[in-house]
């Protein structure tokens, strides 16, 4: 089982073009987790996510969506506060931007009994994004890990997914954000979170300085530059991206998450102690597989990864 635990918010995605043309928007089922999790259950691997759904309108649309495309929900009840909003405006050439109307929404209002719902069989625990670190829910979500992570249970996967806008400063952020880096076995972040939350190191420096602060995997994604990763003996390992037919960049960072998971999970990885012992090979095959479940989702209006078949058959092209 993959069990991922956060946010599912609804997307308002305006369209692609100048801020005239943004003037109309679409509510698109959203939340990085969400999207991870969604991302998992159409590469094949059976997948819960926990998270708080409002009885609302669009909390109805969010759990259809997630069941509809094969993800369980684990007790996730229909709460009393209102869904999260995020508005997504994509520019001339499909890059998205963001901003949330949180206050008082769903995600961030954890109580420990809902966190005990984590299934048994779970062996991979993965958050990250908003709940993980938006008060009150987040505290509560960064000691759940760390007793799994104390009883070594599963691989645990963390992507901080950071919103300035929704953040005090990198200071106050990294606070936040960096106890995960000694409870994760897998981190994954882009070069604009590492750049924001670092403005006066290089993200490849940060990269390296992460490796070192207690994960056995650490990823860093650069958009169309592809990605690094530096595994337990500290090598460093890149992987170019293949040129893409963009379409919007909506969703990319979480399907780059589930593929690099799903790909842990179908290579027999999910064990702590393999997560360990990654060599570069391997984790240079893992970045292959991540990058493609990216670039497909690139390829497609929003956060629609694909599926298992779709994967298969474009590696083979590759």
């Amino acid at each position: 089982m993959l069990t991922v635990i956060g946010e599912a918010l609804i997307d308002m995605v305006g369209r692609r073009g100048s801020a005239q043309d943004r003037s109309t928007y679409r509510a698109i089922p959203g939340g990085s987790p969400l999207n991870v999790a969604v991302g998992l259950a159409r590469l094949g691997g059976p997948t819960t996510l926990l998270a708080r759904l409002s009885g609302d309108a669009f909390g109805q649309v969010l759990r259809a969506h997630a069941l509809g495309n094969g993800v369980a929900l684990a007790g996730a009840g229909d709460v009393p506060e209102p869904s999260t909003l995020a508005i997504a405006s994509l520019d001339e050439e499909g890059i998205a931007s963001y901003a949330f109307y949180v206050e008082g929404t769903s995600d961030w209002q954890w109580t420990a009994e809902e966190l005990r719902r984590i299934p048994a069989d779970t062996t991979i625990l993965h958050t990250g994004s908003l709940a993980s670190w938006i008060a009150p829910g987040g505290a509560l979500i960064t000691e759940t890990l760390q007793i799994r992570r104390a009883s070594a249970q599963c691989v645990i996967s963390y992507d901080p997914n950071v919103r300035p806008g929704l953040l005090a400063g990198p200071d106050a952020a990294r606070e936040l954000i960096e106890p995960y880096l000694r409870i994760a076995h897998i981190v994954k972040a882009s070069d604009a979170d590492l750049e924001w939350l670092y403005p006066d190191r290089d993200p490849l420096d940060s990269l390296r300085a992460w490796s070192g602060s207690g994960p056995d995997l650490v990823v860093l994604t650069r958009g169309g530059q592809g990605a690094a990763a530096i595994g337990s003996d500290g090598a460093l390992v890149t992987q170019m991206a293949r040129p893409v037919q963009l379409v919007d960049t909506v969703g990319a960072g979480d399907a780059f998450m589930a593929g690099l998971l799903g790909a842990v999970r179908s290579h027999g990885l999910d064990r702590p102690d393999a997560i360990g012992r990654l060599d570069a090979a391997a984790i240079d095959g893992l970045l292959r597989e991540a990058g493609e479940v990216a670039a497909l989702t690139c390829e497609r209006e929003g956060a629609d990864p694909p599926t298992a078949a779709q994967l298969a058959a474009a590696l083979r092209r590759r």
